[in-house]
């Protein structure tokens, strides 16, 4: 009893104001549970009736998840100042994804009457084979999701231990398992308007979290000072000297553009970020979140992607020695060395909102494409079933990534920028395609999505994990080329599948 009034006096505020949080998160899902549940198209993507504002801040708190608030983080105290080259990266990626993608997808999905991704490519490419191309790319999402929600809830998991020594089992189940309650109550309602408050709560943490190491140090210069030659080890061990602020020292430059490319072409390639367009309900909603989704995405990247090589300020010698063989807690050891529990209890719940932006985006995707996009297509069913057994598969399979949370695959960057290298090579040349290329066929899709997806695979485990030069090479870049390519070769030479005339003018007249 008495160890349990002492964590509470210690934690009291950190834990008051993550359940604040929590409780406003699940009274959205309770509040729109009746709405969410009149029809799949509510469900789904709420009935493309949501401001461009929420959408906008939607958007840039499920792109800037877990993975960058703590995997990217913790990562520059590995690789230094460098590191934030990623910030650069990934908001071009989210500029082309609104300006190329976003308007047309909207205009499409809505002329096609698309509720998923994979219905997208069955409906644009109108023929036989398109049913295939549906349930394959529903497969592709199943699979490569199951990695991002790893990485997520691994990376919130360390901080609930580092920050309230909650153990990690139990911080994985609590981060998986609130997030499934209010996405299966509201669908796609409560997952865009809990996005927006997550995205506001997440721009301001950080940030605060970016003021922490310099207040902790007493200001800028000392910070730096510290870090432009340390002694602190390397992960092979010998002192990093001036490795932190020089470019290039403790990283590959081709390291940089492969992990930044895999995760920012998350963007324009990836379900819980496309399905975004389908849900804004107009062209002036668009044209704001155009301008204003960059923005948000693009000042909290650079806050937080050269975070953690200022965290070597903060850091002993021994501690620099552990963490830096384990990045993935560096923004824990952060939060816990500056010891302010109010600033802890801010931040830990902008942790929170990361991870659960991204989580209830990607179950409900998983759910719809299962349910709509395999089962559905395999053996039709009455529509009032359809959100019912959606809800019953998001709960399944939250279960299962629990459990592979438990026996995490990787850390967090390596599991995040797997699949995105796996939606980007897979989807993207089909998605580009059928957005803008009348002459794309639904052979050149599917090939080009078998060909991604394998690729990936082969040169991740057959070539870049084992051959030591090839490291540095990430499978994003043969991936994505040899897609690219494929798709506009199979289309070229199956010219007779083209679309009728008809079809291809309601697509894009």
């Amino acid at each position: 009893m008495q160890e349990v009034s002492q964590y509470l006096s210690e934690h009291s505020l950190t834990l008051g104001l993550i359940i604040i949080y929590i409780g406003v998160c699940i009274y959205i899902g309770w509040y729109f549970k009746k709405k969410a549940a009149q029809d799949v198209e509510g469900y789904y993507i709420a009935k493309r009736s949501i401001p461009g504002w929420v959408i906008s801040l939607a958007f840039f708190s499920t792109s800037a998840s877990t993975n960058t608030y703590i995997g990217q983080a913790g990562k520059s105290f590995q690789y230094g100042l460098s590191w934030a080259w990623m910030a650069f990266i990934w908001t071009i990626f989210c500029v082309i994804s609104w300006q190329l993608l976003g308007p047309k997808m909207r205009r499409q999905s809505a002329r096609l009457r698309s509720f998923t991704i994979p219905d997208y490519f069955h409906l644009r490419y109108k023929s036989p084979l398109a049913k295939g191309i549906r349930v394959l790319s529903a497969v592709i999402i199943i699979f490569a999701t199951i990695w991002y929600m790893v990485g997520i809830a691994k990376g919130c998991a360390h901080v609930m231990t580092s920050v309230l020594d909650i153990p990690y089992a139990w911080g994985a189940f609590l981060i998986i398992f609130i997030t499934c309650l209010y996405t299966i109550w509201g669908g796609m309602y409560s997952v865009l308007w809990t996005d927006a408050i997550q995205g506001v709560i997440m721009f301001f943490v950080a940030i605060l979290m970016l003021s922490l190491p310099f207040i902790y140090a007493g200001g800028i210069e000392p910070v730096m000072d510290s870090i432009s030659n340390t002694t602190h080890p390397t992960k092979e061990g010998g002192p990093m000297n001036d490795g932190l602020v020089s470019f290039g020292l403790l990283v590959s430059f081709m390291y940089i553009l492969g992990i930044g490319m895999s995760i920012g072409m998350k963007q324009i390639s990836e379900p819980k970020n496309l399905i975004r367009f389908y849900s804004i309900d107009n062209a002036k909603s668009m044209k704001f979140a155009m301008i204003w989704t960059p923005v948000f995405l693009g000042i909290s990247l650079v806050c937080v992607m050269g975070l953690g090589a200022l965290v070597h300020a903060m850091a002993s010698q021994e501690e620099a020695s552990y963490l830096i063989n384990n990045t993935d807690e560096v923004i824990g050891f952060m939060l816990d060395k500056f010891d302010n529990k109010l600033v802890s209890g801010i931040c830990v719940s902008g942790l929170f909102a990361a991870g659960m932006s991204s989580l209830a985006s990607v179950i409900i995707i998983i759910g719809t494409a299962f349910v709509k996009d395999i089962w559905h297509v395999i053996k039709p069913m009455e529509e009032r079933l359809i959100i019912g057994r959606t809800k019953w598969f998001m709960l399944i399979y939250c279960i299962l990534v629990y459990i592979l949370t438990l026996f995490p695959m990787a850390g967090i960057v390596e599991l995040t920028a797997f699949a995105g290298s796996v939606f980007a090579a897979s989807f993207f040349p089909s998605i580009f395609g059928g957005l803008y290329l009348k002459w794309g066929t639904d052979l050149g899709a599917l090939s080009s999505m078998i060909i991604g997806m394998v690729v990936n695979i082969v040169w991740r485990f057959g070539f870049r994990l084992r051959i030591e030069s090839l490291y540095d090479i990430h499978e994003i870049i043969p991936a994505f080329v040899i897609s690219l390519i494929t798709y506009i070769v199979v289309s070229k030479l199956t010219r007779s599948r083209i679309p009728e005339a008809d079809h291809l003018a309601k697509v894009f007249d």
